[in-house]
Protein backbone atom coordinates (compact mmCIF):
# COMPACT_ATOMS: atom_id res chain seq x y z
CA UNK A 1 0.00 0.00 0.00
CA UNK A 2 1.31 3.18 -1.22
CA UNK A 3 2.11 5.42 1.77
CA UNK A 4 2.60 9.44 2.01
CA UNK A 5 5.12 10.92 4.52
CA UNK A 6 3.47 13.23 6.65
CA UNK A 7 6.92 15.22 7.58
CA UNK A 8 7.60 16.27 4.22
CA UNK A 9 4.46 16.39 2.67
CA UNK A 10 2.08 18.24 4.79
CA UNK A 11 4.42 20.65 6.42
CA UNK A 12 5.33 22.08 2.69
CA UNK A 13 1.48 22.18 2.46
CA UNK A 14 0.33 23.09 5.30
CA UNK A 15 3.27 26.37 5.79
CA UNK A 16 2.11 27.75 2.45
CA UNK A 17 -0.76 28.10 3.99
CA UNK A 18 0.41 30.68 7.22
CA UNK A 19 -0.26 34.09 7.37
CA UNK A 20 2.56 36.91 7.00
CA UNK A 21 0.50 39.73 7.81
CA UNK A 22 1.59 40.40 11.42
CA UNK A 23 4.99 42.53 12.26
CA UNK A 24 5.34 39.71 14.85
CA UNK A 25 4.00 36.50 13.98
CA UNK A 26 5.29 33.96 16.98
CA UNK A 27 3.26 30.80 15.23
CA UNK A 28 6.23 28.58 15.19
CA UNK A 29 7.37 27.79 11.26
CA UNK A 30 9.19 24.93 12.01
CA UNK A 31 6.18 22.86 12.95
CA UNK A 32 2.21 22.42 12.06
CA UNK A 33 -0.20 22.20 15.02
CA UNK A 34 -2.54 19.86 15.71
CA UNK A 35 -5.68 22.20 15.69
CA UNK A 36 -4.22 22.82 12.12
CA UNK A 37 -3.34 18.83 11.31
CA UNK A 38 -7.24 17.45 12.15
CA UNK A 39 -9.15 20.77 10.62
CA UNK A 40 -9.56 19.54 7.08
CA UNK A 41 -10.02 15.93 6.09
CA UNK A 42 -6.96 15.93 3.08
CA UNK A 43 -5.02 16.97 6.24
CA UNK A 44 -5.99 14.68 8.49
CA UNK A 45 -5.78 11.60 5.85
CA UNK A 46 -2.05 12.81 5.46
CA UNK A 47 -1.33 12.52 9.32
CA UNK A 48 -3.21 8.79 9.23
CA UNK A 49 -1.31 7.69 5.94
CA UNK A 50 1.78 7.42 8.41
CA UNK A 51 0.49 4.34 10.13
CA UNK A 52 0.03 2.31 6.46
CA UNK A 53 3.45 1.78 7.07
CA UNK A 54 2.77 -0.90 9.38
CA UNK A 55 1.20 -3.20 6.94
CA UNK A 56 5.04 -3.75 5.38
CA UNK A 57 6.31 -4.29 8.71
CA UNK A 58 4.08 -7.23 9.82
CA UNK A 59 5.14 -9.31 6.29
CA UNK A 60 7.44 -11.13 5.22
CA UNK A 61 9.27 -8.81 3.70
CA UNK A 62 10.14 -7.03 6.79
CA UNK A 63 12.23 -8.24 10.07
CA UNK A 64 8.70 -7.16 11.82
CA UNK A 65 7.63 -11.17 12.14
CA UNK A 66 11.06 -12.45 13.39
CA UNK A 67 14.64 -10.72 13.87
CA UNK A 68 16.14 -13.27 12.03
CA UNK A 69 14.61 -14.10 8.89
CA UNK A 70 11.44 -15.16 7.73
CA UNK A 71 9.64 -17.10 10.79
CA UNK A 72 9.68 -20.85 8.15
CA UNK A 73 12.86 -20.95 9.01
CA UNK A 74 12.14 -21.88 12.05
CA UNK A 75 10.22 -24.45 11.30
CA UNK A 76 10.43 -27.87 9.31
CA UNK A 77 9.59 -26.19 6.07
CA UNK A 78 12.44 -23.78 5.31
CA UNK A 79 16.16 -24.56 5.69
CA UNK A 80 18.59 -20.90 5.90
CA UNK A 81 22.01 -22.84 4.53
CA UNK A 82 25.12 -20.50 6.07
CA UNK A 83 27.14 -20.84 9.11
CA UNK A 84 27.49 -17.30 8.95
CA UNK A 85 25.98 -15.93 12.22
CA UNK A 86 23.72 -13.40 10.86
CA UNK A 87 20.06 -12.66 10.51
CA UNK A 88 18.49 -15.05 7.23
CA UNK A 89 21.99 -17.41 7.89
CA UNK A 90 22.48 -19.33 10.89
CA UNK A 91 21.12 -17.12 13.86
CA UNK A 92 17.06 -19.15 12.48
CA UNK A 93 18.84 -22.55 12.84
CA UNK A 94 20.02 -21.29 16.18
CA UNK A 95 16.65 -20.81 17.27
CA UNK A 96 15.14 -23.79 15.72
CA UNK A 97 18.14 -26.03 17.36
CA UNK A 98 17.17 -24.18 20.71
CA UNK A 99 19.44 -25.19 24.08
CA UNK A 100 20.77 -22.83 26.26
CA UNK A 101 20.70 -19.94 23.61
CA UNK A 102 17.56 -19.03 24.19
CA UNK A 103 17.72 -17.01 27.09
CA UNK A 104 14.92 -13.99 27.78
CA UNK A 105 17.24 -11.48 26.09
CA UNK A 106 17.95 -13.41 22.86
CA UNK A 107 14.10 -14.46 22.81
CA UNK A 108 13.01 -11.10 23.07
CA UNK A 109 15.26 -9.69 20.61
CA UNK A 110 14.67 -11.98 17.57
CA UNK A 111 11.05 -13.18 18.58
CA UNK A 112 9.24 -9.97 20.34
CA UNK A 113 8.36 -6.66 18.75
CA UNK A 114 7.49 -5.06 22.39
CA UNK A 115 9.02 -1.61 21.80
CA UNK A 116 8.64 -1.01 18.15
CA UNK A 117 4.75 -2.22 18.34
CA UNK A 118 4.00 0.24 21.78
CA UNK A 119 6.09 3.09 19.81
CA UNK A 120 2.87 1.96 17.04
CA UNK A 121 0.48 2.19 19.38
CA UNK A 122 1.60 5.62 21.24
CA UNK A 123 1.19 7.04 17.46
CA UNK A 124 -1.90 5.81 16.78
CA UNK A 125 -3.35 6.70 20.20
CA UNK A 126 -1.98 10.26 19.81
CA UNK A 127 -3.25 10.65 16.65
CA UNK A 128 -7.06 9.48 17.83
CA UNK A 129 -7.03 11.44 20.50
CA UNK A 130 -6.13 14.71 18.67
CA UNK A 131 -9.02 13.78 16.04
CA UNK A 132 -11.35 14.13 19.49
CA UNK A 133 -9.98 17.27 20.67
CA UNK A 134 -9.21 19.04 17.85
CA UNK A 135 -10.87 17.81 14.53
CA UNK A 136 -13.05 19.63 12.54
CA UNK A 137 -14.15 17.51 9.39
CA UNK A 138 -17.57 15.80 9.13
CA UNK A 139 -18.82 13.26 11.38
CA UNK A 140 -18.47 10.59 8.58
CA UNK A 141 -14.96 11.45 7.95
CA UNK A 142 -14.24 11.63 11.54
CA UNK A 143 -15.59 7.88 12.12
CA UNK A 144 -13.79 6.52 8.98
CA UNK A 145 -10.16 8.06 9.70
CA UNK A 146 -10.58 6.74 13.69
CA UNK A 147 -11.70 3.57 12.47
CA UNK A 148 -8.52 3.27 10.06
CA UNK A 149 -6.78 4.43 13.07
CA UNK A 150 -8.26 1.24 15.45
CA UNK A 151 -7.33 -0.78 12.55
CA UNK A 152 -3.87 -0.29 12.80
CA UNK A 153 -4.16 -0.12 16.30
CA UNK A 154 -5.51 -3.34 16.52
CA UNK A 155 -3.03 -4.89 14.19
CA UNK A 156 -0.08 -3.69 16.54
CA UNK A 157 -2.32 -5.27 19.41
CA UNK A 158 -3.13 -8.58 17.97
CA UNK A 159 1.25 -9.11 16.96
CA UNK A 160 1.72 -8.50 20.80
CA UNK A 161 -1.02 -10.75 22.11
CA UNK A 162 -0.25 -13.58 20.04
CA UNK A 163 3.38 -13.22 20.86
CA UNK A 164 2.84 -12.19 25.02
CA UNK A 165 -0.28 -13.12 25.78
CA UNK A 166 0.12 -10.55 28.54
CA UNK A 167 0.68 -7.03 27.78
CA UNK A 168 -0.39 -3.57 28.72
CA UNK A 169 -3.32 -1.73 27.34
CA UNK A 170 -3.67 1.67 26.44
CA UNK A 171 -5.55 3.54 24.62
CA UNK A 172 -6.36 7.16 23.16
CA UNK A 173 -7.10 8.14 27.00
CA UNK A 174 -3.82 9.92 26.81
CA UNK A 175 -4.46 10.75 30.96
CA UNK A 176 -4.65 7.49 31.88
CA UNK A 177 -0.91 6.85 30.96
CA UNK A 178 1.65 6.05 34.09
CA UNK A 179 5.15 4.74 34.41
CA UNK A 180 4.53 1.65 36.30
CA UNK A 181 1.21 -0.28 34.49
CA UNK A 182 0.21 -3.60 35.02
CA UNK A 183 -0.11 -6.26 31.88
CA UNK A 184 -3.83 -7.43 31.42
CA UNK A 185 -4.85 -10.81 31.27
CA UNK A 186 -4.55 -12.30 27.79
CA UNK A 187 -8.89 -12.32 27.10
CA UNK A 188 -8.40 -8.42 27.85
CA UNK A 189 -5.99 -8.17 25.28
CA UNK A 190 -8.05 -10.12 22.54
CA UNK A 191 -11.33 -8.04 23.88
CA UNK A 192 -9.32 -4.81 22.91
CA UNK A 193 -8.06 -6.07 19.69
CA UNK A 194 -12.04 -7.55 19.24
CA UNK A 195 -13.48 -4.09 19.74
CA UNK A 196 -11.19 -2.14 17.75
CA UNK A 197 -11.91 -4.33 14.26
CA UNK A 198 -15.54 -4.57 14.93
CA UNK A 199 -15.26 -0.79 15.12
CA UNK A 200 -12.80 -0.59 12.22
CA UNK A 201 -15.55 -3.17 10.04
CA UNK A 202 -18.44 -1.19 11.03
CA UNK A 203 -17.18 2.46 9.76
CA UNK A 204 -14.52 1.46 6.82
CA UNK A 205 -16.19 1.85 3.64
CA UNK A 206 -16.88 -1.71 1.86
CA UNK A 207 -14.85 -1.96 -0.43
CA UNK A 208 -12.47 -4.81 -2.95
CA UNK A 209 -9.66 -2.49 -3.87
CA UNK A 210 -6.81 -4.13 -1.90
CA UNK A 211 -4.25 -1.13 -2.25
CA UNK A 212 -6.22 1.61 -1.40
CA UNK A 213 -7.19 2.78 2.35
CA UNK A 214 -7.96 0.58 4.26
CA UNK A 215 -11.87 -1.14 3.92
CA UNK A 216 -14.12 -2.99 6.02
CA UNK A 217 -13.23 -6.10 4.45
CA UNK A 218 -9.73 -6.12 5.64
CA UNK A 219 -10.73 -5.48 9.07
CA UNK A 220 -13.32 -8.27 9.26
CA UNK A 221 -10.62 -10.72 7.63
CA UNK A 222 -7.94 -9.81 10.28
CA UNK A 223 -10.95 -10.06 12.55
CA UNK A 224 -11.41 -13.54 11.60
CA UNK A 225 -7.73 -14.36 12.35
CA UNK A 226 -7.15 -13.18 15.35
CA UNK A 227 -10.31 -14.68 16.49
CA UNK A 228 -8.78 -18.13 15.88
CA UNK A 229 -5.76 -17.36 18.16
CA UNK A 230 -8.14 -15.95 20.87
CA UNK A 231 -10.37 -19.07 20.08
CA UNK A 232 -13.41 -17.28 20.08
CA UNK A 233 -14.53 -19.57 17.34
CA UNK A 234 -18.29 -17.83 16.29
CA UNK A 235 -16.31 -14.51 16.41
CA UNK A 236 -13.59 -15.64 13.84
CA UNK A 237 -16.57 -17.18 11.67
CA UNK A 238 -18.83 -14.00 11.89
CA UNK A 239 -16.35 -12.06 10.90
CA UNK A 240 -15.41 -14.36 7.92
CA UNK A 241 -18.70 -14.44 6.56
CA UNK A 242 -18.82 -10.38 6.58
CA UNK A 243 -15.70 -10.51 3.75
CA UNK A 244 -17.42 -9.94 0.87
CA UNK A 245 -17.01 -8.86 -2.75
CA UNK A 246 -13.72 -10.91 -3.28
CA UNK A 247 -12.92 -14.39 -4.74
CA UNK A 248 -10.55 -16.61 -5.59
CA UNK A 249 -7.94 -16.34 -8.48
CA UNK A 250 -8.34 -19.68 -11.04
CA UNK A 251 -4.68 -19.91 -10.84
CA UNK A 252 -3.11 -20.17 -7.73
CA UNK A 253 0.45 -18.36 -8.90
CA UNK A 254 -1.64 -15.19 -10.12
CA UNK A 255 -3.18 -14.69 -6.01
CA UNK A 256 0.08 -13.00 -5.27
CA UNK A 257 0.05 -10.59 -8.46
CA UNK A 258 -0.40 -7.08 -8.18
CA UNK A 259 -4.09 -6.09 -7.58
CA UNK A 260 -5.51 -10.14 -7.37
CA UNK A 261 -8.66 -10.22 -7.04
CA UNK A 262 -8.27 -12.18 -3.90
CA UNK A 263 -5.96 -9.23 -2.31
CA UNK A 264 -8.05 -7.74 0.88
CA UNK A 265 -4.78 -5.99 2.11
CA UNK A 266 -1.78 -5.46 -0.10
CA UNK A 267 1.10 -3.21 0.92
CA UNK A 268 2.31 -1.62 -2.94
CA UNK A 269 5.91 -1.21 -4.14
CA UNK A 270 7.16 0.73 -6.76
CA UNK A 271 10.61 1.95 -8.46
CA UNK A 272 11.12 5.19 -7.17
CA UNK A 273 12.00 3.83 -3.77
CA UNK A 274 9.93 2.12 -2.06
CA UNK A 275 11.57 -1.64 -2.36
CA UNK A 276 12.43 -4.67 -0.51
CA UNK A 277 14.99 -7.82 -1.11
CA UNK A 278 13.37 -10.52 -1.02
CA UNK A 279 14.33 -11.56 -4.41
CA UNK A 280 18.10 -10.76 -3.12
CA UNK A 281 17.58 -13.13 -0.59
CA UNK A 282 15.74 -15.94 -1.94
CA UNK A 283 16.13 -15.87 -5.81
CA UNK A 284 18.15 -18.88 -7.11
CA UNK A 285 21.73 -18.21 -7.48
CA UNK A 286 22.09 -18.41 -11.08
CA UNK A 287 19.90 -15.24 -11.69
CA UNK A 288 21.84 -13.05 -13.88
CA UNK A 289 23.07 -9.96 -11.81
CA UNK A 290 22.06 -10.91 -8.65
CA UNK A 291 24.79 -9.81 -6.68
CA UNK A 292 23.64 -10.30 -3.28
CA UNK A 293 23.63 -14.28 -4.63
CA UNK A 294 20.23 -15.30 -3.34
CA UNK A 295 19.62 -18.59 -2.03
CA UNK A 296 20.00 -17.88 1.26
CA UNK A 297 17.03 -19.71 2.50
CA UNK A 298 15.08 -22.70 0.43
CA UNK A 299 12.47 -25.16 1.02
CA UNK A 300 12.98 -28.63 2.66
CA UNK A 301 12.31 -31.88 1.75
CA UNK A 302 9.59 -32.27 4.63
CA UNK A 303 7.89 -29.30 2.69
CA UNK A 304 7.73 -30.72 -1.00
CA UNK A 305 6.24 -34.00 0.40
CA UNK A 306 3.87 -31.97 2.01
CA UNK A 307 2.30 -31.85 -1.72
CA UNK A 308 0.09 -33.93 -2.92
CA UNK A 309 -0.07 -35.41 -6.43
CA UNK A 310 -2.19 -33.55 -8.86
CA UNK A 311 -4.95 -36.20 -8.95
CA UNK A 312 -5.43 -36.56 -4.65
CA UNK A 313 -3.36 -38.46 -2.54
CA UNK A 314 0.57 -38.30 -1.75
CA UNK A 315 3.09 -40.38 -3.75
CA UNK A 316 5.33 -42.94 -2.73
CA UNK A 317 8.77 -40.95 -1.25
CA UNK A 318 10.42 -43.85 0.05
CA UNK A 319 12.44 -45.02 -2.78
CA UNK A 320 14.33 -41.62 -2.82
CA UNK A 321 15.00 -41.41 1.07
CA UNK A 322 18.06 -43.61 0.65
CA UNK A 323 21.77 -42.39 1.42
CA UNK A 324 23.22 -44.27 -1.66
CA UNK A 325 21.09 -42.59 -3.90
CA UNK A 326 18.83 -43.15 -6.96
CA UNK A 327 18.49 -41.82 -10.63
CA UNK A 328 14.88 -42.20 -11.31
CA UNK A 329 13.65 -38.59 -11.34
CA UNK A 330 11.32 -37.55 -8.27
CA UNK A 331 7.67 -37.32 -9.20
CA UNK A 332 7.74 -33.88 -9.26
CA UNK A 333 6.07 -32.86 -12.51
CA UNK A 334 3.40 -35.32 -11.15
CA UNK A 335 2.35 -32.83 -8.17
CA UNK A 336 -0.62 -30.52 -7.17
CA UNK A 337 0.01 -26.59 -9.17
CA UNK A 338 0.38 -25.42 -5.74
CA UNK A 339 3.77 -26.87 -5.56
CA UNK A 340 4.64 -26.03 -9.02
CA UNK A 341 4.16 -22.00 -7.88
CA UNK A 342 5.81 -22.43 -4.73
CA UNK A 343 8.99 -24.44 -4.68
CA UNK A 344 11.79 -24.37 -7.42
CA UNK A 345 13.16 -27.84 -8.60
CA UNK A 346 15.72 -29.54 -10.51
CA UNK A 347 14.73 -28.88 -13.97
CA UNK A 348 11.60 -26.26 -13.23
CA UNK A 349 11.34 -23.35 -15.83
CA UNK A 350 12.21 -20.49 -14.34
CA UNK A 351 13.14 -17.20 -16.28
CA UNK A 352 13.50 -18.70 -19.79
CA UNK A 353 16.36 -21.40 -18.37
CA UNK A 354 15.93 -24.75 -15.95
CA UNK A 355 16.86 -24.74 -12.36
CA UNK A 356 20.00 -26.50 -11.61
CA UNK A 357 20.37 -26.82 -8.22
CA UNK A 358 22.60 -30.00 -8.50
CA UNK A 359 26.32 -30.36 -7.75
CA UNK A 360 28.48 -27.98 -10.19
CA UNK A 361 25.35 -26.61 -11.47
CA UNK A 362 24.36 -22.91 -12.70
CA UNK A 363 22.44 -22.42 -9.12
CA UNK A 364 24.84 -25.15 -7.13
CA UNK A 365 24.13 -27.34 -3.89
CA UNK A 366 26.22 -27.70 -0.86
CA UNK A 367 26.84 -29.23 1.82
CA UNK A 368 25.18 -28.01 5.10
CA UNK A 369 28.17 -27.14 7.82
CA UNK A 370 31.11 -28.16 5.44
CA UNK A 371 30.40 -25.32 2.91
CA UNK A 372 29.80 -22.89 5.74
CA UNK A 373 29.52 -20.26 3.12
CA UNK A 374 27.17 -21.32 0.04
CA UNK A 375 27.20 -18.17 -2.17
CA UNK A 376 24.07 -18.82 -2.85
CA UNK A 377 23.61 -22.85 -3.49
CA UNK A 378 20.96 -24.36 -2.05
CA UNK A 379 21.61 -26.76 0.89
CA UNK A 380 18.14 -28.91 0.12
CA UNK A 381 18.19 -29.49 -3.36
CA UNK A 382 15.20 -26.17 -3.92
CA UNK A 383 15.22 -22.69 -4.07
CA UNK A 384 11.76 -20.64 -3.54
CA UNK A 385 9.51 -19.58 -6.32
CA UNK A 386 6.50 -18.18 -4.16
CA UNK A 387 6.42 -14.74 -3.68
CA UNK A 388 9.78 -14.36 -5.61
CA UNK A 389 9.36 -12.29 -9.09
CA UNK A 390 9.87 -14.48 -12.19
CA UNK A 391 10.07 -11.10 -14.11
CA UNK A 392 13.15 -9.14 -11.91
CA UNK A 393 15.77 -8.09 -13.86
CA UNK A 394 18.35 -7.97 -11.54
CA UNK A 395 20.71 -5.90 -14.12
CA UNK A 396 18.05 -3.56 -14.72
CA UNK A 397 17.27 -3.13 -10.68
CA UNK A 398 18.62 -5.07 -7.67
CA UNK A 399 15.50 -3.94 -5.66
CA UNK A 400 12.30 -6.11 -5.75
CA UNK A 401 8.90 -4.38 -6.27
CA UNK A 402 6.32 -6.76 -5.78
CA UNK A 403 3.69 -6.15 -3.74
CA UNK A 404 3.36 -8.62 -0.32
CA UNK A 405 -0.40 -9.45 0.10
CA UNK A 406 -0.80 -8.95 4.03
CA UNK A 407 -4.13 -10.96 3.90
CA UNK A 408 -5.80 -12.65 0.94
CA UNK A 409 -9.60 -14.20 0.70
CA UNK A 410 -7.53 -17.36 0.82
CA UNK A 411 -6.84 -17.37 4.30
CA UNK A 412 -10.20 -16.41 5.39
CA UNK A 413 -11.86 -19.62 3.80
CA UNK A 414 -9.36 -21.18 6.20
CA UNK A 415 -9.94 -19.02 8.91
CA UNK A 416 -13.96 -19.64 8.69
CA UNK A 417 -12.76 -23.52 8.02
CA UNK A 418 -11.26 -23.71 11.06
CA UNK A 419 -13.81 -21.82 13.07
CA UNK A 420 -16.55 -23.96 11.57
CA UNK A 421 -14.85 -27.25 12.33
CA UNK A 422 -14.86 -25.97 16.56
CA UNK A 423 -18.35 -24.98 16.49
CA UNK A 424 -18.93 -28.56 15.38
CA UNK A 425 -20.80 -26.72 11.86
CA UNK A 426 -18.88 -29.58 9.38
CA UNK A 427 -20.63 -28.22 6.52
CA UNK A 428 -19.16 -25.04 6.58
CA UNK A 429 -15.66 -26.46 7.31
CA UNK A 430 -16.07 -28.81 4.76
CA UNK A 431 -17.84 -26.22 2.20
CA UNK A 432 -14.67 -24.11 2.42
CA UNK A 433 -12.00 -26.52 2.93
CA UNK A 434 -13.26 -27.68 -0.93
CA UNK A 435 -13.19 -23.90 -2.31
CA UNK A 436 -9.40 -23.81 -1.46
CA UNK A 437 -8.54 -27.58 -3.07
CA UNK A 438 -11.40 -26.74 -6.35
CA UNK A 439 -9.01 -24.02 -7.45
CA UNK A 440 -5.95 -26.08 -6.77
CA UNK A 441 -7.71 -29.13 -9.04
CA UNK A 442 -7.88 -31.02 -6.38
CA UNK A 443 -10.52 -33.25 -5.50
CA UNK A 444 -12.32 -33.67 -2.48
CA UNK A 445 -14.63 -35.49 0.46
CA UNK A 446 -16.27 -34.71 3.36
CA UNK A 447 -14.76 -35.50 6.40
CA UNK A 448 -15.48 -34.94 10.01
CA UNK A 449 -13.97 -35.11 13.33
CA UNK A 450 -9.92 -35.15 13.61
CA UNK A 451 -9.88 -36.40 9.96
CA UNK A 452 -11.47 -32.79 9.18
CA UNK A 453 -9.29 -31.03 11.12
CA UNK A 454 -5.90 -32.42 9.99
CA UNK A 455 -6.99 -31.36 6.22
CA UNK A 456 -7.73 -27.97 7.74
CA UNK A 457 -4.05 -28.02 9.24
CA UNK A 458 -2.89 -29.71 5.87
CA UNK A 459 -4.60 -26.96 3.65
CA UNK A 460 -3.08 -24.57 5.77
CA UNK A 461 0.29 -25.51 5.99
CA UNK A 462 0.15 -25.65 1.97
CA UNK A 463 -1.78 -22.99 0.59
CA UNK A 464 -0.71 -20.31 2.88
CA UNK A 465 3.57 -21.72 3.19
CA UNK A 466 5.99 -18.98 3.24
CA UNK A 467 2.96 -16.29 4.08
CA UNK A 468 4.55 -15.78 7.77
CA UNK A 469 1.11 -18.01 9.41
CA UNK A 470 3.02 -21.18 9.40
CA UNK A 471 4.68 -21.40 12.50
CA UNK A 472 2.44 -19.30 14.45
CA UNK A 473 -0.08 -21.77 13.81
CA UNK A 474 1.74 -24.43 14.99
CA UNK A 475 2.63 -22.66 18.24
CA UNK A 476 -1.32 -21.74 18.89
CA UNK A 477 -1.72 -25.41 18.29
CA UNK A 478 0.17 -26.14 20.82
CA UNK A 479 1.62 -28.21 18.16
CA UNK A 480 5.48 -26.60 17.85
CA UNK A 481 6.64 -28.36 20.92
CA UNK A 482 5.80 -32.24 19.32
CA UNK A 483 6.63 -31.50 15.79
CA UNK A 484 9.92 -29.39 15.96
CA UNK A 485 11.55 -30.89 19.10
CA UNK A 486 13.79 -33.72 17.78
CA UNK A 487 13.17 -33.82 14.44
CA UNK A 488 15.63 -32.84 11.39
CA UNK A 489 15.06 -31.36 7.97
CA UNK A 490 16.07 -33.08 4.82
CA UNK A 491 16.91 -32.45 1.46
CA UNK A 492 18.00 -34.16 -2.19
CA UNK A 493 21.83 -33.55 -3.07
CA UNK A 494 21.74 -33.39 -6.91
CA UNK A 495 24.49 -34.94 -8.93
CA UNK A 496 24.50 -35.24 -12.63
CA UNK A 497 25.46 -38.42 -14.51
CA UNK A 498 27.66 -39.05 -17.26
CA UNK A 499 24.45 -39.92 -19.83
CA UNK A 500 22.63 -36.77 -18.70
CA UNK A 501 20.21 -37.96 -15.66
CA UNK A 502 20.59 -37.16 -12.46
CA UNK A 503 21.41 -38.80 -8.98
CA UNK A 504 19.58 -38.11 -5.89
CA UNK A 505 20.69 -38.53 -2.75
CA UNK A 506 18.56 -38.13 0.28
CA UNK A 507 20.26 -36.08 3.11
CA UNK A 508 20.28 -34.54 6.51
CA UNK A 509 20.44 -30.49 6.07
CA UNK A 510 20.35 -30.13 10.06
CA UNK A 511 23.26 -32.62 11.65
CA UNK A 512 21.84 -32.24 15.03
CA UNK A 513 18.31 -32.16 16.74
CA UNK A 514 15.66 -29.16 16.77
CA UNK A 515 13.97 -28.23 20.04
CA UNK A 516 11.28 -26.12 20.84
CA UNK A 517 10.90 -25.84 24.74
CA UNK A 518 7.55 -25.43 25.47
CA UNK A 519 8.15 -22.03 27.35
CA UNK A 520 8.67 -20.71 23.62
CA UNK A 521 4.93 -20.38 23.39
CA UNK A 522 5.26 -16.95 25.05
CA UNK A 523 7.97 -14.45 24.25
CA UNK A 524 9.26 -13.24 27.22
CA UNK A 525 9.14 -9.84 28.26
CA UNK A 526 12.47 -7.28 27.34
CA UNK A 527 14.62 -6.69 30.02
CA UNK A 528 13.84 -2.85 29.25
CA UNK A 529 10.47 -2.66 29.89
CA UNK A 530 10.95 -4.95 33.68
CA UNK A 531 13.77 -2.24 34.42
CA UNK A 532 11.50 0.63 33.78
CA UNK A 533 7.83 -0.88 35.19
CA UNK A 534 7.43 -1.89 38.75
CA UNK A 535 4.15 -3.27 38.16
CA UNK A 536 4.80 -6.05 36.42
CA UNK A 537 7.34 -9.42 36.11
CA UNK A 538 8.83 -11.58 34.06
CA UNK A 539 6.45 -14.28 33.39
CA UNK A 540 6.92 -17.78 34.96
CA UNK A 541 7.95 -19.58 32.01
CA UNK A 542 11.29 -17.28 31.86
CA UNK A 543 12.22 -16.78 35.41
Amino acid sequence: MKTKILSSLLLGVLLGLTACSDYLDMTPTDKISDKLTWSKVEYAELAVNNFYHDINYYGNFSSGQCNAGITEGLTDIFKYGAMTFNAHMYIPNEIAYGGSVLTTTYVAYYLGNWGTAYEKVRRINEGMFNLKKFGTIGEDDSRRLEAEMRFFRAQAYFDLVKRYKQVIIYDEDLSKIQKDTPVSTEAQGWDFVQADLEFAGQYLPVSNVSNGRVTSGAAYALLSRAMLYAERWQAAKDAAAKVTGYELETNFADAFKNNSKEAILQYSYDKSGVTHSFDNLFAPAGDAGNNMTGGYGTPTQEMVESFELKTGGFPDWSKWHTADGISEEPPYEDLEPRFQATVLYNGAEWKGRKVEPFVGGIDGWCNWKDDPVPNGRTTTGYYLRKLVDENHDFTVLSSSTQPWIAIRYAEVLLNKAEACYRLNDSEGANNAIRAIRTRAGLPYVNKSGTDLMAAIRQERKVELAYEGLYYWDMRRWKLAESAFTGSRVHGLKIEKNANETFKYTYVDCDKQNRNFPAKMYQIPLPVNELNNNSAIQQYAEWR
